[in-house]
Order: structure tokens, then C-alpha cells, then sequence
């Protein structure tokens, strides 16, 4: 069957895991207190893209689930059922390192950089909750497949035993012998059944821890968040504040300058009353 035929889309297990060359790169600068806008880039777009990786493995899993049971069904499918769980379930542990990483990196950041690292890890814990959704309905089905595909065989071996009566010894014999070699192809059936369950039960994400992590990293995303929005409270605040005290003082310093213009005009008068006096005792 071919990829096209299950809607797996092109590219889709041969994409770059840049969530593994992010977190490497991450994590080797040693820096963990400033702001890098070059790593804040490379890890937001690796984030992203493994959000489309991990959606589209979803949506593979939904076509593929209802494939099974059908005639389309085969091992091959089964086969890529698994490669791609496996692929996809390293690539959601890689991409929450990779937002526990980006929350440390935009500490440092404006509040535009957090609420969009708070919106990259929202759209991934939205893919994965439908991304293991399918999982656990997909491993139902398989199981479910293989039962009745054991219990087929188990009636076929019935009917041949069954057909027993009547036989001469030489027959008796062949179906002995045919028996005995059923019956080991059988025990090797249920052993590689077994094998197949631990198989698909090891493919199915521990949800649950994913989800622990991404809450916790929403939490202090949040608490981030809230801290700016405080500052920003109390520098406005202040800038209110001290527009209020600079009117004051705008106010006192009017006035005083009216009292001192008062004053000199008070002193010029004065001053001219007193010398018109003088110049007239002068003149008598």
C-alpha cells in the first residue's frame, strides 16, 4: 500500500527532527540566564514544525485505524503503524525539552516573546491530547484484529482434528503428524502475538507524563507573564504618579514667580514715590 493511499503526507518520516538539533544546540552554549534571539528563533520554528510532524502523524493514525480489520489490512500497514508512533513519540519528548528550554530563554524577552512561546506550547499540548487519543484507540484495534484472526485459527485446527473419524491407520498417522506440526506453528503464532502486543502497548505515549511536564511549563509561563504585567502596573503607576508631583511643582513655581514679579513691582513703585519726593524738596 502505498503512502499516498493512507494519507500519510509526503515528507512525513523523513522530515528533519529539528527538535533533537535544537535542544543539542541548546543546551551546549551553557547559557541559561540571558536572552539569545537567534535561540529563541531556532527553537520557536523547530517547535513549530514538530507541532505539523506530530499533526500529521494524527491524522495518519486516524486513516490508518480505520484501514484495519479491512481487506486493505496487511503487515506492511502494521509495520508503518509502529515506525511511525515510534518516530513521533521521540519527537514529542524532543519538542518538551525544547519548550522547557524556550521558557528558560525568554525569561529575558519582551512580553510579545512570551505570550507567543505561551501560544507554540498551547498548540502542541492540543496535538499531542489528539495524537494519543488515536494511539490508545488504534492499540484497541490492532489487539482486537489479532484475536480474531487467532480465534480463525483456532477453528481451522478444530475442523481438521474432527475429520479424524473414520480414518485408516496410515491416515491416522499423516493428521498425527500434521497435528503436532499445527500445533507448533500455533505456539509459535501465540508467542509472536504476544510479541506484537508488547509492541504496541511499548508505542503507546506515557500521556500523562507529557502533559504533567507541559503544565508545569504553562504554569510558569503564566507566573512570567503576570510578573510583567505587574511591572508594567507599577511603572505606570509611577509615571502617574510623578506626572502628578511635576504639576505640583509646576504650580509652586508659578506662583512664586507671580509673588516675586508682585514684589518687584511693589519695589519699583516705591522706589519712584521716593524719588519724586526727594526731587521735589530738592526743588523748594
Amino acid at each position: 500500500m502505498s503512502r499516498e493511499g493512507l494519507g500519510l503526507p509526503r515528507g512525513l518520516g523523513q522530515a528533519r527532527d529539528y527538535g533533537a538539533m535544537s535542544s543539542t544546540a541548546s543546551t551546549s552554549d551553557g547559557n541559561f540566564g540571558g536572552f539569545s534571539p537567534t535561540e529563541f528563533i531556532s527553537l520557536s520554528e523547530s517547535i513549530a514544525a514538530n507541532t505539523i510532524f506530530v499533526k500529521q502523524s494524527w491524522q495518519f493514525l486516524e486513516k490508518a485505524n480505520r484501514t484495519l480489520g479491512t481487506a486493505k489490512d496487511n503487515q506492511s500497514l502494521r509495520d508503518k503503524i509502529n515506525d511511525i508512533q515510534s518516530g513521533t513519540n521521540q519527537r514529542i519528548a524532543t519538542t518538551t525539552k525544547d519548550l522547557q528550554r524556550l521558557t528558560v530563554v525568554v525569561r529575558g524577552g519582551d512580553k510579545q516573546q512570551k505570550l507567543q512561546v505561551e501560544k507554540l506550547t498551547s498548540d502542541f499540548k492540543q496535538v499531542v491530547q489528539f495524537y494519543s487519543k488515536s494511539q490508545q484507540s488504534i492499540m484497541a484495534k490492532m489487539k482486537q484484529v489479532f484475536l480474531v484472526n487467532a480465534s480463525q485459527l483456532d477453528d481451522q485446527s478444530a475442523s481438521s482434528v474432527g475429520g479424524e473419524i473414520g480414518a485408516s491407520s496410515a491416515e491416522l498417522l499423516q493428521r498425527q503428524k500434521q497435528i503436532q506440526q499445527s500445533l507448533q506453528f500455533e505456539q509459535e503464532m501465540l508467542l509472536e502475538r504476544e510479541q506484537r502486543f508488547r509492541e504496541i502497548e511499548a508505542n503507546v505515549l506515557d500521556v500523562n507524563h507529557i502533559m504533567k511536564e507541559l503544565s508545569s511549563i504553562t504554569t510558569q509561563q503564566s507566573e512570567v507573564i503576570d510578573t510583567i504585567e505587574n511591572s508594567i502596573g507599577r511603572t505606570a503607576d509611577n509615571v502617574e504618579s510623578g506626572a502628578e508631583e511635576l504639576k505640583t511643582a509646576s504650580e509652586y513655581q508659578n506662583r512664586y514667580r507671580r509673588k516675586v514679579l508682585i514684589l518687584l513691582i511693589i519695589a519699583v513703585i516705591i522706589g519712584l514715590v521716593v524719588t519724586g519726593i526727594i526731587v521735589s524738596k530738592l526743588k523748594s
